[in-house]
């Protein structure tokens, strides 16, 4: 069998069977897979004018699919722990379908069919089956051709209410039932508009610390545009965190002819527990499982990873780098064009994108070689028209060749792209020092104005 990124579906669909009594019969013969097949082929095949053979091999489709969604064991067909919840619920079929839709969505390569959906959708594409299934390959995700896997996807998808009218995606539904629908986490609420900034700011960057408190000050402005008053910053702001028992500071040691250095701020585990540790939550939902475990990782041990032996795990380092990154100035991931296994571990290529003020997408590309060059560049350059993007982030754990800033130069000057260089050089300010990828891009703004300037 071809190989595919989603999940098998054949003879599975809501349209085919009854998901509680495939539940309940899995919970009634979990143990003896001929017994569950048999249970299957009784209720739902036994009346098809077909063969015995034929009616034995669509309940195996059945089970292979319960299997392949994650519903029941590799061995038998023993409900996993998602199908023991999902048979839980099976009473209430609105909580059924919510919670197996949210497992499609966080672990069954939902989310990427939902955004692929989205995006063609905003490009104006006519959706079905041959035109979908040429989108998602060329975001990565392999779907064989003649395949129930897209349909099957979109009819449960669309019994939890993700998907509307065939293939319209409801995107207050997906947050719903992701739980990312509200802009602040409501521990925050309560605070002042640059308190939370703040506080996010310093969430943004895993927390931890002694971090300067005038870092933390200008990576919330840069971010979020929120305005401090450097004098009445303690005041403002810093005492009442430290007093609601988000951050702990640390009075910074006097130089001689010169003032009081900053404060060190220190996030607590109360901000991991009611901002981090939810903020963390809410990207996992949009990955894949085996990336989970990296995003909660330092930008350090990530780093580290990148020279890891197994070409698996360095192809996820760096897709960990990329959301690392771009989660310090809290751009929202849309999808992974690439895998890291896909392409050995050498490049990464990941879409995040933003409402602030205006609407802009950002197209990162990550490699783990010692040049980038020209040739990489241009291949961005290229894919921008397909992935509609402003901006171009190169990021390299190496060096960026001459020829390649050249061709950048000439693009910016001649478009409205923006392409942003980040080398290992920058890479190693930032892991010492978070709030430098501001100057980092700061850098990279300004170089981009004068390449821009208008003749007037």
């Amino acid at each position: 069998m071809p190989r595919s990124d989603l999940p098998f579906g054949s003879e599975f669909s809501p349209d085919r069977i009854d998901l509680p009594v495939l539940l309940e019969l899995a919970h009634e013969h979990g143990a003896d897979w001929n017994a569950f097949e048999e249970g299957v082929r009784d209720r739902y095949f036994a009346g098809h004018k077909t063969s015995d053979y034929n009616k034995r091999k669509l309940a195996n489709n059945t089970k292979l699919s319960l299997r392949a969604y994650g519903l029941i064991g590799e061995a038998d067909a023993t409900l996993t722990e998602t199908g023991e919840a999902l048979y839980a619920a099976r009473h209430d079929q609105v909580a059924l379908f919510e919670a197996f839709a949210r497992h499609i969505l966080k672990n069954c390569r939902g989310m990427s069919f939902v955004q692929c959906l989205m995006d063609m959708r905003a490009a104006g594409e006519r959706i079905n089956l041959i035109k979908l299934r040429q989108w998602l390959q060329e975001r990565g995700i392999s779907v064989p051709r003649g395949g129930k896997h897209m349909s099957t996807m979109r009819l449960w998808l669309e019994k939890g209410g993700v998907l509307v009218s065939g293939y319209r995606v409801d995107q207050a539904r997906v947050n719903e039932i992701l739980g990312i629908a509200v802009e602040e986490f409501e521990a925050l609420a309560i605070f002042s508009p640059q308190q939370r900034a703040y506080l996010k700011a310093l969430a943004n960057i895993d927390g931890g610390g002694p971090h300067p408190s005038n870092d933390i000050e200008r990576l919330a402005a840069a971010t979020y545009g929120a305005t401090f008053n450097e004098k009445n910053l303690p005041k403002q702001v810093l005492y009442p965190l430290e007093k609601a028992g988000y951050i702990e500071l640390e009075r910074g040691t006097k130089k001689a002819g010169r003032g009081a250095k900053p404060f060190l701020v220190t996030a607590t585990g109360k901000l991991e527990a009611d901002v981090i540790a939810p903020l963390i939550e809410q990207i996992e939902h949009l990955t894949q499982a085996d990336l989970r475990p990296l995003l909660r990782k330092s930008l350090r041990e990530v780093r580290a990873d990148l020279s890891a032996e197994d070409r698996h795990i360095r192809g996820l380092a760096l897709e960990a780098l990329a959301f690392k990154l771009m989660r310090l100035i809290d751009l929202t991931y849309v999808a992974t064009r690439l895998r890291g296994a896909a392409t050995g571990g050498a490049e990464v290529d990941l879409i995040f994108q933003s409402t602030r003020l205006v609407f802009s997408r950002w197209q990162v590309q990550c490699k783990n070689t010692a040049r980038v060059s020209l040739d990489d560049v241009a291949k961005e350059v290229g894919l921008t028209h397909f992935l509609k993007s402003n901006a171009i982030v190169m990021v390299s754990t190496g060096k960026i060749t001459e020829d390649a800033r050249r061709y950048a130069n000439k693009i910016m000057a001649d478009s409205n792209l923006c392409v942003v260089m980040l080398d290992g050089d920058d890479l190693t300010l930032i892991e010492a020092r978070p709030a430098a990828i501001v100057d980092v891009f700061n850098r990279e703004a300004d170089h981009a104005m004068q390449l821009k300037r208008l003749e007037l």
